[in-house]
């Protein structure tokens, strides 16, 4: 392969992954309107998956804000806004951690990371704003939490599932379909 086509190549490969993040932008958006438990919801699992497969550290980082600002525009903006989207960049940072890995028991670390960071975070953040300063305040706000944090790792395991998996699948797919063409034009 000459130098010309791997620069091609990988000009090629950008592009595929910024259209890629684009779709997957849209659709998390898209999700947050659709009806759903609380708590469930694919927007950690891609902040996961924009830091694992995103070069540019700052795109990556902006993925999870923006869908999280254009939905939150239309659904309100809450009290809680800067720590709930701070949990979302250090999932980000999470999957720059993950990488490339497509060992099941890595990512399934990493949703759990993910959503362990958010309940402790965000619970502390909303026990702090709403709750009486004591043992009880804090213990009440963080069982009644419980529930939510179901729901979190549910939606941060399925959907980085579903995400990682059919990257990866994705590109086996059109390596195999690179491979059988590179037999056929020899």
């Amino acid at each position: 392969m000459s130098d010309h086509q791997s620069v091609v190549k990988s000009e090629s490969s950008q592009q595929v992954r910024l259209i890629a993040m684009c779709a997957l932008v849209l659709l998390a958006i898209l999700a947050r309107f659709i009806p759903h438990p609380p708590n469930f919801s694919p927007v950690g699992a891609v902040a996961l998956f924009s830091g694992a497969f995103l070069t540019q550290r700052w795109f990556a980082l902006l993925i999870p804000i923006a869908i999280l600002t254009i939905s939150d525009a239309f659904i309100g903006f809450h009290a809680l806004v800067p720590v709930v989207y701070g949990c979302f960049l250090i999932n980000v940072l999470i999957g720059r951690w993950v990488g490339g890995h497509s060992n099941p028991l890595v990512l399934a670390g990493a949703a759990l990371a993910g959503s362990i960071q958010f309940f402790l975070i965000t619970n502390l953040a909303n026990w702090w704003a709403y709750y009486p300063h004591t043992r009880e305040g804090f213990l009440e706000n963080y069982i009644l939490a419980i529930p939510y944090f179901q729901n979190s790792v549910m939606s941060d395991l399925l959907f980085t599932t579903v995400l990682f998996g059919g990257w990866h699948f994705a590109e086996s797919v059109v390596a195999g379909w690179n491979n059988s063409r590179r037999t056929t034009e020899v």
